[in-house]
């Protein structure tokens, strides 16, 4: 049996649910986790093409959620830095959203959860180095 292609990110139940209510009223999303203080360091989401990525932005993965499309998941290069070793998982908690992000009015915000890459996934990603080693 062949163990499925390890990603970066995931959505948890309570996240899917609130970015299909998103995606119906704003159209296809994307999200983008910035490496600043305060509401830089929350998931921003956004309407495809009002948040431009670039250059100094890594591809983490796609959110899978039924009913809509693929919801692309970035992130800063040099944040990418201190992340590569963990899996987020982006959730939904009662509070204000921040900035522009699309959440800010609903009175719900997106947080990351983090935990660090099992050792299959630091070998799917070439981040051999850290896979634990075990004696013997």
């Amino acid at each position: 049996m062949t163990r499925p292609t390890p990603s970066r990110v995931d959505v948890s139940p309570e996240a899917a649910a609130f970015l299909v209510d998103l995606t119906a009223q704003h159209g296809p999303l994307m999200f983008h986790q910035s490496g600043g203080c305060c509401d830089g360091s929350s998931p921003m989401c956004y309407p495809v093409g009002f948040f431009r990525v670039g250059a100094v932005d890594v591809h983490l993965g796609d959110l899978h959620v039924d009913g809509i499309d693929p919801i692309e998941v970035y992130m800063s290069r040099s944040q990418f830095e201190y992340w590569k070793y963990t899996h987020l998982t982006i959730d939904v908690v009662p509070g204000r959203g921040a900035g522009f992000s699309v959440e800010s009015p609903e009175g719900k915000r997106f947080l990351v959860r983090s935990r660090m890459l099992d050792d299959d996934e630091l070998r799917a990603f070439g981040l051999d180095e850290a896979v634990a080693s075990t004696p013997g």
